[in-house]
């Protein structure tokens, strides 16, 4: 049977979480990721996650992260500010080292626990928001911009700066 605490310490013992089956669930606010932070338009808003530990397929050690938030960005067509919603549900498989990666079992992402078995729930948490970013935010209600972008009239009728050249070419 697994226990739950609704306050999450900032480390855990990560074999020990393992081993007792522990449950964490806690909200963090998005100004306290600095990493996530420079990301975002701006820092209001909180993220809610579970972490689940315990054993999976063939007694694997894992811990399986739910991650919901939204995260508040500038829509590169418009420059205006929206949310976009966040709902993460992983499975990671955690190591000792490496050469634990080949026997992960399917669907489990590997995660790499330091030598002194210490995770920090915060950084596991910002480390999946960071990898759910977009690499162009675009708002899902952004209208498309289809436009040609060439010389101005104003532009295509003013003298070239090589005119003079093309009259002494000629002579």
């Amino acid at each position: 049977m697994s226990e739950t605490s609704r306050r999450a310490p900032d480390a855990v013992d990560a074999w020990r979480m393992v081993a007792a089956g522990r449950c964490f669930e806690g909200t963090l606010a998005l100004a306290d990721l600095a990493r996530l932070r420079g990301s975002l338009c701006d820092p209001q808003g909180t993220v809610r996650y579970v972490a689940r530990f315990g054993t999976g397929p063939a007694g694997a050690p894992e811990v399986r992260l739910q991650v919901e938030a939204a995260l508040p960005l500038t829509c590169q067509r418009s420059l205006r500010r929206f949310e976009l919603p966040v709902r993460l549900e992983l499975a990671l498989g955690l190591l000792r080292d490496e050469a634990g990666e080949a026997a992960l079992p399917p669907g489990h992402e590997p995660l790499l626990v330091p030598a002194d078995g210490q995770l920090r729930l915060a950084d596991l948490v910002e480390d999946e928001l960071i990898l759910a970013l977009p690499v162009v935010p675009v708002a899902p209600d952004a209208e498309v911009v289809e436009r040609t972008f060439g010389p101005s009239a104003e532009e295509t009728a003013r003298t070239s700066p090589f005119a003079a050249l093309a009259g002494w070419k000629k002579e």
